[in-house]
């Protein structure tokens, strides 16, 4: 099989995991090179089949949702198993976006390592040591134990906690080494951002104004009590009780960059009038989507960089 990247999504970041797409292979002088394969929940119901039932996440139990904004992360440990356990791939989420060349990625010399990642910033990187499993290049063929539906569904076993085995801590170290944070950028959009990862949920730019639609954590160790008072909402006003709704993006650069990649996946045909309408519609794409990109000014020629 060709080199893949895979993108996993649900029903709510569609739209983002198609602009993802194109990004991907705009950017890239290899694009005939590799493939590009998108990872859709609803291809695997055994996500859908656990719902309402209690797991445990950073030692919290939760209920399993799949109505969640990020109920597609287990699927990051499914293109192994989908590579036939042969070849190179890389997996994204649906919320990033490529500035340079992905071909430069799946090309890396691992020096004999399985994964390739960055650490997660803040608290959960520095002191929890979480690896960021949003971005990672694998080699498949040394993740053969790797089986995506039956680890997903030792979380309900008790086999298992969601938060060890989305931080990497359930691989041997020794597999695992790192590629420059360029390559998961949160947040941040440079001149040397190579993927760039809009991580805040609350400010992803598709999303500006909707109702909030994903859960907070419950864990907080700098500051515990936070967690005890996000507990107390869930239980009184329901998972997504007293949220509030999706913030403007902060930096103007970031919403201009995916609205012009959407812009240009409606031009070409990569996105329908029709199929953007309705994610509008189920508002899982901002209300005023359309007056946003009448106001986008078009992107730079691939291969794309970043003005400042």
């Amino acid at each position: 099989m060709k080199p893949t990247v895979f993108i996993h999504t649900n029903h709510k970041q569609k739209i983002g995991a198609l602009v993802a797409a194109y990004a991907l292979q705009r950017n890239s002088t290899h694009a005939e090179q590799f493939e590009v394969k998108i990872l859709d929940t609803a291809d695997y119901p055994f996500l859908k089949q656990q719902e309402g039932k209690t797991y445990l996440r950073d030692g919290v139990e939760r209920v399993w949702l799949y109505e969640d904004l990020q109920s597609f992360t287990p699927l990051r440990f499914m293109p192994p198993e989908y590579m036939r356990y042969e070849g190179r791939a890389v997996v994204i989420d649906p919320d990033i976006f490529a500035i340079a060349d992905i071909w430069e990625l799946l090309t890396r010399d691992m020096q004999g390592k399985a994964i390739l990642c960055r650490a997660r910033s803040g608290p959960k990187g520095f002191i929890d040591r979480c690896l960021a499993s949003s971005v990672m290049l694998l080699d498949c063929s040394k993740l053969q134990h790797w089986r995506c539906e039956q680890q997903f569904n030792e979380l309900f076993e008790g086999k298992r906690d969601y938060t060890k085995w989305v931080c990497l801590k359930m691989e041997d170290p020794d597999s695992i080494d790192f590629f420059e944070n360029e390559w998961n950028d949160f947040d941040k959009l440079t001149p040397n951002t190579k993927l760039l990862h809009n991580t805040r949920r609350l400010t992803q730019p598709w999303k500006t104004g909707l109702p909030t639609d994903w859960r907070p954590a419950e864990r907080f160790r700098l500051f515990p009590p936070l967690g005890w008072l996000m507990r107390a909402r869930r239980h009184l006003f329901g998972e997504f009780g007293l949220l509030g709704h999706y913030r403007a993006h902060p930096d103007r650069k970031q919403e201009q960059l995916f609205f012009g990649l959407l812009k240009e996946c409606l031009e070409q045909g990569i996105i329908t009038t029709q199929q953007l309408e309705q994610e509008i519609a189920r508002s899982h794409v901002r209300k005023d989507a359309y007056q946003v990109l009448e106001q986008t000014p078009a992107l730079l020629p691939a291969p794309l960089t970043v003005p400042l």
